[in-house]
């Protein structure tokens, strides 16, 4: 989406070694690829396609099918944001919409239908709406710095506090409000999940370790057959009321569950500090 944040995403990415070609006609993906050398080994090239191109989408699709069949291995990440943060952005850079219709707001609703397929056809979509541009680059870093030939998948385990609203990009959100808060103990309300005192009063509490064992049990079945189905990339939320507590103890838990030679787990905590 235009005023996502495609300029920061591509200046991360270009310093964490990709080459970057902006604006690219989706016709020219399979030749810009031929170009550099891709798929050698150490090779790692960027794209920007957006709506300024048109985006025939057609096109797009039968680039990405060359490739594949050429042994290049893709990954689409869709940037978005919400219309009032973009209208913000907008009006604070002063730049017109490359739709160019009569307002802003209007240029929005006609590229979220026009890019609609785009992001359904996305291993990855992140909401920059209240990402500053150092916290989108920690994304970026996290997703794409390490590129292996055989990526294992990576799945993100955030925690959060509902009080600070949900985050928008996740694939998978638990709610653990149902689990005694510690908060309301007086010894354990200055601590953190991260703490051992605050971790197995949470995880000792009644449901705490049966909740876990299901997530554990849904997320091997979940995880494979996303691999199979090509997905590289997976986000979880886990939310209490909070942030603090009882939501980064399940998290920290999660976390160690899943990592394993298969899976890349990295845990956030997004509220812990609130």
């Amino acid at each position: 989406m235009s005023g996502a944040g495609r300029s920061s995403a591509a200046n991360v990415l270009e310093d964490i070694g990709y080459t970057v070609i902006d604006n690219l006609p989706p016709q020219l993906l399979a030749l810009a690829v031929k170009s550099h050398d891709i798929p050698e080994e150490d090779e790692h090239l960027a794209v920007v396609i957006d709506s300024r191109g048109g985006l025939p989408i057609d096109g797009l699709h039968n680039a990405m099918n060359e490739l594949e069949r050429e042994g290049v291995d893709t990954r689409i990440v869709f940037l978005t944001a919400e219309d009032d943060v973009i209208v913000r952005r907008y009006k604070e850079n002063r730049r017109p919409h490359p739709l160019g219709l009569d307002t802003i707001t209007e240029a929005i609703e006609a590229e979220r239908d026009m890019l609609a397929e785009l992001r359904s056809m996305a291993d990855v979509v992140i909401d920059t709406s209240s990402l500053n541009v150092h916290e989108l680059r920690e994304r970026l870093t996290s997703l794409f710095q390490e590129d292996e030939n055989r990526r294992p998948m990576r799945v993100s385990i955030r925690s959060f506090g509902f009080k600070h609203g949900a985050p928008r990009d996740t694939d998978l959100v638990f709610d653990v409000r149902f689990l005694p808060n510690p908060h309301w103990v007086p010894e354990l309300r200055d601590q953190r999940g991260t703490d051992s005192d605050v971790s197995e009063y949470v995880l000792s509490s009644d449901g705490a370790a049966e909740f876990v064992d299901r997530i554990d049990e849904l997320l091997d079945f979940l995880i494979p057959r996303y691999q199979v189905e090509g997905k590289s990339y997976l986000s979880i939320g886990v939310g209490c009321t909070g942030g603090h507590h009882r939501s980064v103890a399940i998290a920290e838990e999660l976390a160690r569950r899943v990592a394993d030679e298969e899976v890349n787990a990295v845990v956030r905590h997004r509220d812990i500090d609130r």
